[in-house]
């Protein structure tokens, strides 16, 4: 298994080719667009990891790891128009450098796209390639409805929020690690093995960005910190924070979560004390150490050499070093 860095070059090799110019500009300048803004093309990477630990070949992973990364920034697409959010990774999005239209039929293309990427294997892959990529792709859509009626309800429980956030972000960190398994042609054990590694990880990466989004270092966090509490996100830490509260406190919280300030500075510093006090800031450390662990847990079923299994897991300890 080679360097992430290796990986991200590899990759970012056959991205370039695949963003060509094609007719009609309007439709294919916004997809070349969206996968040229960045990011650490995490997803990829892993696909190409994957296939590299079962003995198989990245370079013949690079199809699915594109078809992957494609998935991941029509998600995108969609979900900024959504949101209407005017940046992505400090850029304008999509539907605001051209328009609405533009970013949804542009969105829909990146889709189909993704699908006809799995055409450059044989039957048996293509066949098996399509069929976790459907499932993921749909429980992703889940996963973004149940956050949107999160929004209105009042009664979200902590297993609903944990469905929620595998289902929107963890479960095509697992696809994505299986995918390359499958090019590998590795055991159903094993590709099932490193779904559910690739998953635990992705929910342990997604809890600490709730934790890092109230308590990371602004510097390195990458984002506004306190962007949950400013929108009245109902995420681990604040759903926590109502679990362990007296009845006071909780009423005090919900009001925060309720109103929309003009000034959100004081609303941040107090609802951080409470998730402090209350005693869910260490409970939500808790559980991104317990999944972790989980997907750590994984790596000693898999059929593979104790030295891919160190570095899966270094790569692993690696990612969920972020200051927590």
């Amino acid at each position: 298994m080679q360097k992430v860095q290796y990986y991200q070059e590899q990759f970012m090799g056959y991205l370039e080719a695949f963003s060509k110019e094609r007719q009609p500009e309007n439709l294919y300048n916004p997809i070349n667009y969206i996968l040229k803004l960045g990011g650490k093309r995490l997803r990829p990477v892993l696909t190409l990891m994957a296939a590299d630990v079962f003995q198989g070949s990245s370079e013949q992973a690079m199809h699915a790891a594109l078809s992957i990364e494609v998935f991941h920034n029509f998600s995108l697409v969609h979900d900024d128009i959504m949101d209407d959010a005017p940046l992505r990774r400090g850029q304008e999005t999509v539907h605001e450098k051209w328009d609405v239209n533009t970013g949804i039929l542009s969105g829909d293309a990146m889709l189909i796209l993704a699908y006809q990427l799995f055409e450059n294997y044989e039957a048996h892959t293509f066949q098996a390639l399509a069929k976790l990529f459907s499932k993921t792709a749909l429980e992703v859509c889940e996963g973004q409805q149940y956050d949107i009626d999160f929004e209105t309800r009042d009664d979200v429980t902590i297993p609903e929020y944990l469905k929620m956030i595998e289902y929107k972000t963890a479960v095509l960190v697992g696809a994505a690690m299986q995918m390359g398994a499958i090019v590998a042609q590795t055991s159903e054990e094993n590709q099932k093995g490193i779904y559910e590694f690739g998953k635990n990880l992705g929910i342990a990466f997604q809890l600490q960005d709730d934790y890092l989004d109230a308590f990371g270092d602004p510097k390195t966090f990458g984002k506004q910190v306190g962007g949950d509490i400013i929108e009245n996100k109902k995420t681990y830490l604040y759903l926590k924070a109502l679990e362990f509260s007296s009845e006071d406190d909780k009423l005090q919280l919900q009001h925060l979560f309720s109103i929309d300030p003009t000034d959100n500075r004081d609303k941040i510093e107090t609802v951080k004390q409470f998730f402090v006090s209350s005693g869910s800031a260490e409970a939500t450390k808790t559980e991104i150490k317990s999944y972790t662990q989980k997907a750590f847990d994984v790596l000693t079923t898999l059929n593979m050499s104790n030295d891919n299994k160190e570095m899966l897991k270094a790569f692993g300890e690696q990612l969920m070093n972020r200051n927590v």
